[in-house]
């Protein structure tokens, strides 16, 4: 009767001729770590920005309903009051939302700038990984044929 050939010790064989690179694995977290940490220092810092715009917004208009709602000698007075209040309000609100936009532009090229630079470094190490697993195969298929 013919032998039937132990697979189990041939995938053994052939696994043991693939290592695996712990060390790339570990580099590779931690540059997406790093990245992300970047990634969620330029977001806080965009939102912490967007929070004192928005504060600022907000004092400057309650001081302005404070203005607005002072007793007027004339009843015309009231009338100008409210005029002012919302010539005011409408200039504040163009200033306050060009902050906003160019927190906003600030962030996106700040992102865009991470994001290029880690693709660019993805890039040279899946490069550099490929090589070597290019390498590192055909000496394990040389060392089997070998056999």
């Amino acid at each position: 009767m013919a032998n039937t050939p132990d697979f189990t010790t041939m995938m053994k064989d052939m696994m043991g001729a693939f290592p695996v690179d712990t060390k790339a694995m570990e580099e590779s977290m931690k540059s997406v770590a790093s990245l992300n940490e970047k990634l969620a220092t330029v977001a806080l810092t965009a939102a912490e920005q967007s929070s004192e715009i928005s504060s600022k917004w907000t004092k400057d208009t309650i001081a302005k309903i404070q203005a607005m709602t002072k007793a007027q000698a004339e009843p015309a007075d009231y009338a100008k009051a409210m005029t002012d209040f919302a010539s005011t309000a409408a200039e504040a609100a163009a200033e306050h939302m060009a902050a906003f936009a160019e927190v906003a532009k600030k962030l996106q090229m700040e992102t865009v700038e991470l994001l290029m630079a880690a693709g660019k470094g993805v890039a040279e190490e899946a490069t550099a990984a490929v090589q070597k697993a290019t390498k590192d195969a055909t000496a394990a298929v040389k060392k089997t044929a070998a056999k």
